[in-house]
């Protein structure tokens, strides 16, 4: 499930600056294009070498993490997510259908309609607690939203090979980071303000796009954000780890 030691790229760490660039220009361009207050301001975080993997979490990968008992260990879950995956009967992601065995799960309901479950297709439409529990299964973690959005930004160090792919319009990327108001953060006066204000609780960023996202929001500063248990949006997950 973990990608091979040369698959993974890596990223030096260090002091960084994240979030939509107010003045000046930044990696989305100069001041003055459109951004939710969210993603301000800028500021400086330190990050500790990381690594990610070059792509998303397939559906053979997440099928195999079923085979292996994924949802039956609760060792592999943060407490709340097992008491979810209990109550709700949590066997796979929220759309795949088959006869409940692992090598059953051969169908996803899509907006299509039925569909064969692709094994190197995407994995999608998982909670943020799966996307934790199969990190943890992967000896791996979910990347946080500051790594993320460096890593996009950013060429990974020398001597790595190949490029980060599907950053933007395939689907959301979970990370490790709860939904809060960045350092210096002031909410908008109006319905923004309220909005971005009382909702900065109990849910998960995610970083990128999908497929789903309109136009103009596949930027690297936005931060998507949904409670824990939330199945239904075109999420995914991508792998990281510390780095050496």
């Amino acid at each position: 499930p973990n990608p091979p030691a040369s698959a993974w790229l890596h990223w030096p760490g260090g002091l960084v600056e994240i979030g939509h660039a107010e003045a000046g220009a930044g990696p989305e361009g100069p001041s003055g294009a459109f951004h939710f207050d969210n993603e301000s301001p800028r500021h400086r975080q330190w990050l500790e070498p990381f690594a990610l993997a070059p792509r998303l979490v397939s559906n053979g990968e997440y099928a195999a993490f079923i085979a292996a008992g994924g949802y039956r260990r609760p060792e592999l879950w943060m407490s709340e997510g097992w008491q979810v995956c209990q109550q709700r009967g949590w066997q796979a992601p929220r759309y795949w259908r088959g006869s409940g065995a692992p090598e059953g799960w051969s169908w996803e309901f899509t907006l299509a309609g039925r569909r064969p479950l692709h094994p190197a297709a995407p994995v999608r439409h998982l909670s943020w607690f799966e996307a934790d529990a199969y990190a943890r299964w992967a000896e791996a973690r979910l990347p946080s939203e500051a790594e993320w959005e460096v890593a996009a930004a950013t060429p990974p160090q020398a001597g790595g090979s190949g490029e980060l792919e599907a950053l933007q319009g395939v689907l959301w990327q979970w990370t490790s980071s709860p939904y809060r108001p960045y350092p210096g953060f002031r909410p908008a006066a109006g319905a923004v303000g309220e909005y971005n204000g009382k909702f900065m609780s109990s849910q998960m960023v995610l970083r990128g796009s999908s497929f789903l996202t309109p136009p103009g929001h596949g930027r690297l500063t936005y931060r998507n954000f949904f409670p824990p248990a939330s199945r239904w949006l075109a999420g995914g997950l991508r792998l990281a780890r510390d780095g050496r």
